[in-house]
């Protein structure tokens, strides 16, 4: 599909599948073209080429369309849009073309799933903003439909409240067999939800797979600072090598002279407490030892966050260090890095 705006490609090129049952979740930053992609699907914006597919039937090119109320498709996006003259259980019913028992029935029986079956006649005003949201899923889900299109529906809701209410809407999309096409601009909630992950990036997919891969083997290095902090060191090939304060690192296929990136999450430097005044023995994972001067320390909740300058080079480099370690500023200390957990990348 492609989209666009004033002769800007909004969306470029963007093609993917949705499996049955499953989780697909679209993820990147604001503006990359994700919710334009998710209302071309839905029917509400047109393409301006490219072709929409429902399992296996065609409901939209640039000359045939299918009204969006005739697609199957179910919509919940952030706002809820809820209607306020009409009670929760009339809400949830609104969508259904069976008799009236029959929506009273379904729309009874989804927010008892969801935990507000009480709140049948009551009005959304009455309700919290994480009761709303369950009503908004409850009516999406309420005709059946074949795919479920959601778009940021968490954001407005309070930090604490947002991973029980993932996990609850995860269970009843899972027992309802809807297939779902989630957007949102954070990781987390995409590793928390999706099945599988596409990856995008002004206007285009830049990766898909599941979220397992899509985190550990990262196309570039913008998709490892998407999911966390990163740490880079900077090199020259040479002969297939370039050398770090870590020791050398392997770098097939660049170019000799060429520059390379070396990219690795704080998560994955580890801290020489024993070191007697030497660094450690270097290990086939653990690499070289480098001496960094601690610069600041923080406490972040469950673990710190120490930055150091390195000797050798003087960059910056991040390290998370599990509970409370706050060394002073100036203090030296050892550092490794798991070999397994870089990633190298010719430099931009």
């Amino acid at each position: 599909m492609v989209r666009q705006f004033d002769g800007n490609r909004v969306v470029d090129d963007v093609s993917f599948a949705i499996e049955p049952g499953r989780v697909t979740c679209l993820l990147g930053p604001s503006g990359c073209g994700k919710s334009t992609t998710l209302r071309m699907i839905a029917g509400v914006e047109m393409q301006d080429s490219g072709e929409i597919y429902l399992d296996g039937q065609l409901i939209c090119d640039t000359v045939f369309r299918v009204p969006p109320e005739r697609r199957s498709i179910g919509l919940m996006f952030q706002d809820f849009a809820l209607f306020p003259h009409m009670t929760v259980g009339e809400n949830v019913a609104f969508g259904l073309t069976t008799s009236g028992g029959q929506k009273k029935e379904r729309a009874k029986f989804l927010l008892d799933r969801v935990g507000l079956g009480h709140f049948m006649d009551s009005y959304p005003h009455h309700l919290s903003g994480g009761e709303q949201q369950r009503v908004a899923l409850a009516r999406a889900l309420a005709p059946k439909p074949r795919l479920m299109l959601m778009d940021e529906p968490f954001s407005g809701l309070d930090n604490r409240l947002r991973d029980g209410i993932r996990d609850e809407t995860l269970d009843l999309l899972k027992d309802e067999g809807a297939s779902v096409l989630l957007v949102t601009h954070e990781p987390e909630e995409a590793m928390r939800m999706a099945d599988e992950i596409l990856l995008m990036r002004r206007g285009r997919i830049v990766q898909q797979g599941a979220p397992y891969n899509i985190y550990h083997a990262p196309v570039d290095k913008e998709a490892v600072a998407f999911f966390s902090d990163i740490n880079v060191i900077r090199g020259v090939s040479q002969g297939a090598l370039t050398d770090t304060p870590f020791g050398q690192f392997l770098v097939p296929g660049v170019d000799d002279g060429s520059e390379v990136e070396i990219v690795f999450r704080p998560q994955h430097v580890s801290i020489d407490f024993d070191r007697g005044g030497k660094g450690p023995n270097p290990t086939a994972i653990a690499g070289a030892p480098a001496r960094g001067v601690v610069e600041r320390a923080r406490f972040m909740g469950s673990d710190s966050l120490v930055e150091f300058r390195m000797d050798h080079g003087g960059e910056i480099l991040k390290a998370t260090v599990p509970n409370v370690f706050l060394p002073k500023p100036g203090m030296a200390l050892w550092l490794t890095v798991r070999r397994d957990r870089c990633f190298v990348f010719p430099a931009a």
